[in-house]
């Protein structure tokens, strides 16, 4: 019997799902997330601005600081998210290869504040470290969605119910 052929680990068991359900960090998770996108998606735009334009530097070195201060938040409540869920605060099995994204997420997005607060970077080569760490960011939401999207082909729960509104 091939890997092909045994069964696939459900997302969640019975007992993660009614955690995950009855967790308030399953809402947190559920705001931040689309907040972070749409703070990611007004910085992209003055990033890429600045790039083509030279102009609006101050503005999109913020904008990329406030996108990375949105992302400390949702990794700090989605690692306790995990804990309440899983039993762990990163690399549950369920989510293993999104939290080792995670980490190059934000690494990137990390050495961008760095880089900021020492001038070890220039404007422009800043900016393209930001861009670094958006692609890695893109990839990583996209990993979550397609988690998203098993976790609704499984089942539906309260946590589904919001994230489908949401969505």
């Amino acid at each position: 019997m091939g890997p092909e052929d045994r069964p696939a680990r459900p997302l969640y068991t019975q007992a993660e799902r009614r955690r995950r359900d009855a967790s308030p960090w399953t809402l947190v998770q559920g705001v931040l997330a689309p907040l972070q996108f749409a703070i990611f998606l007004v910085s992209l735009v003055l990033v890429l601005r600045t790039l083509s334009t030279g102009e609006g530097l101050a503005a999109a070195e913020i904008s990329v600081v406030v996108k990375t201060l949105a992302l400390y938040a949702i990794m700090i409540t989605g690692s306790i998210w995990e804990k309440a869920v899983f039993g762990r605060f990163l690399f549950a099995p369920a989510f293993f290869w999104e939290d080792v994204v995670s980490m190059l997420v934000l690494a990137l997005h990390t050495a961008y504040l760095a880089a900021l607060a020492t001038g070890a970077l220039g404007g422009e080569a800043l900016l393209i470290l930001a861009l670094a760490a958006y692609t890695t960011y893109v990839v990583n939401a996209g990993q979550f969605v397609l988690k998203l999207r098993a976790a609704r082909l499984q089942g539906s729960g309260p946590a589904l119910r919001l994230a489908e509104a949401l969505s």
